[in-house]
């Protein structure tokens, strides 16, 4: 028993110290004789050596890793040393880790804190194919959203909040006794017009009467009108001089008492399918502007119409031809 313990002592015993710059040292433990009452000192099974790191490199909390190895945590122990320990995760695990919590939190900031109207705006765009082209793949990010919905305004300008305030209803056409060189034309709205709704509907009188007078509406001169374009038509303009002019004699100005309207024209040589050049217009006015409930041809007093009543505060308003 001796004999191997004496052989195990000159063996040459290695010890580590900690010295900066992560240096090592060994030294050789000279043999001492004892007797046999005496215990060996040194136990034969002899723990791995244990690596420490200087200080002086390694700040409290610094990590050594490799990205993706797991990191040593430096920490300091209460002798003054530093020593090393694995913290048991990856680089990469953090990263999901990290992920994950990004998500869980904005799930929850999108159940509790997310804005109302980006809500309305979600659910706009299960039923209007033009602003889910506009959210895109914002859908989700309030933020985003916002973005581009200003950009899109500003791309768009005014005609962003253009609304459609037309009817849906096509408006009722009727004729009392219409005598085409002396009658009156009514219009009858769902409203009182407002200064914009009096302007388009004078604007389209104007050009109409404009159109009229310059004789636009003479069918003796319809020379393409049943020619096809396939090919390069022909246009004979010595005709088109030498036929017998048709123009509008005269018109009124454009006057309104509450939802009526009405216009005195004087059609002269034009013909009537001028009448079908109105009602094309009226038609577009009223689906896509203003809402007109019939035009009525001829007749003298329409509604509650009151002959020489222009008092604005009554209701009275004009668009000067």
């Amino acid at each position: 028993m001796y004999t191997n313990a004496a052989a195990i002592a000159s063996t040459p015993q290695y010890h580590f110290s900690s010295f900066s710059c992560c240096s090592w040292q060994w030294n050789k433990n000279k043999v001492t004789s004892f007797s046999p009452s005496q215990k060996p000192p040194f136990s034969p099974l002899k723990p791995p050596p244990t690596l420490l790191i200087s200080a002086t490199s390694l700040s409290d909390g610094d990590f050594v890793n490799d990205e993706d190895e797991n990191p040593i945590t430096i920490s300091s122990s209460p002798n003054g040393s530093t020593a090393a320990k694995g913290s048991g995760t990856t680089a990469r695990g953090r990263r999901l880790l990290r992920i994950r919590e990004e998500k869980r939190k904005r799930e929850y900031d999108r159940l509790h804190n997310y804005p109302s109207w980006a809500k309305v705006l979600e659910d706009a765009c299960k039923n209007d194919e033009e602003l889910r082209a506009v959210l895109g793949d914002s859908i989700g990010n309030p933020e985003h959203m916002r973005k581009r919905v200003e950009e899109r305004i500003r791309t768009k300008g005014r005609d962003f909040l253009k609304s459609k305030t037309g009817s849906v209803l096509a408006f009722k056409v009727s004729f009392r006794d219409f005598n085409p060189i002396d009658s009156y034309i009514w219009f009858e709205l769902y409203g009182a017009p407002s200064d914009r709704d009096v302007d388009l509907i004078g604007s389209v009188i104007q050009s109409w009467y404009v159109l009229g007078r310059l004789g636009s509406f003479n069918s003796s001169n319809l020379q393409l009108a049943n020619s096809s374009l396939e090919y390069d038509p022909l246009y004979d303009a010595e005709k088109g001089s030498k036929v017998m002019p048709s123009s509008f004699h005269d018109i009124s100005d454009v006057e309104f008492q509450d939802n009526w309207g009405r216009v005195w024209v004087d059609l002269g040589t034009s013909d009537y399918f001028a009448i079908d050049v109105l009602l094309n217009c009226l038609t577009v006015l009223s689906s896509e502007y203003l809402g007109i409930q019939q035009v009525v041809f001829g007749g003298r007093n329409m509604g509650d119409w009151e002959e020489g009543m222009t008092s604005p505060e009554y209701g009275y308003k004009y668009f000067k031809i």
